[in-house]
């Protein structure tokens, strides 16, 4: 397999798991992952949040890690990357204010590179205005903007042409299966290379 390049846009109290879980899963793999956050370098630390689901009415946040970002953003070429993931958490809110970020969003549409974007993120695909005509999901507390942004909502992980979206990290498995189906990457299961005996 060959690997692909891969930009991830993150900050400051994006979602713990929606950083780190696709960051680890794609470099397992075998691709490269370059994590930006605007006004930030290579080497800076941004903080995470944790989103647990409890039963209330929406989620509970608690912190989580510091993710270590491995390029600077303003030093990064969209045209270089293969594909786009775009993380979820509170960082989205906030991100979406950057003509930089929003420009880096419309570099992968307008290529129609792979775009996989997760709870909140398409919070800044909507803002980038590239939702148009898509079939896609998110956090159901963004719905409104995203329908407003022309999309057509579905309640699951779905696929519509370049891009794949998920509703928050339970969906994980499915979503980044179906990222890796878009970047070309099979991965083979097969039976435990050790045993006990050995």
């Amino acid at each position: 397999m060959s690997g692909k390049r891969i930009l991830q846009l993150v900050g400051d109290f994006g979602e713990d798991y929606e950083i780190m879980v696709p960051f680890q899963a794609l470099e397992m793999v075998g691709h490269e992952v370059d994590a930006v956050c605007p006004e930030k370098e290579a080497g800076d630390r941004v903080k995470t949040a944790i989103h647990d689901f409890r039963g209330d009415q929406t989620y509970l946040e608690e912190r989580g890690h510091d993710f270590e970002l491995t390029a600077t953003m303003a030093d990064v070429n969209p045209s270089d990357y293969d594909a786009l993931v775009v993380s979820g958490g509170r960082a989205p809110e906030y991100l979406r204010t950057y003509d930089e970020v929003l420009e880096t969003v419309r570099h992968f549409f307008e290529a129609e590179k792979p775009v996989a974007a997760l709870c909140h993120g398409p919070q800044i695909l909507a803002a980038a205005g590239v939702l148009d005509g898509y079939e896609m999901t998110a956090y159901p507390a963004t719905r409104p903007e995203c329908e407003a942004a022309g999309c057509t909502w579905v309640d699951e992980t779905t696929v519509d042409r370049n891009l794949v979206t998920a509703q928050a990290w339970p969906d994980h498995p499915e979503w980044l299966a179906e990222f890796l189906g878009l970047l070309g990457t099979s991965v083979e299961h097969g039976p435990a290379a050790a045993t006990a005996d050995d």
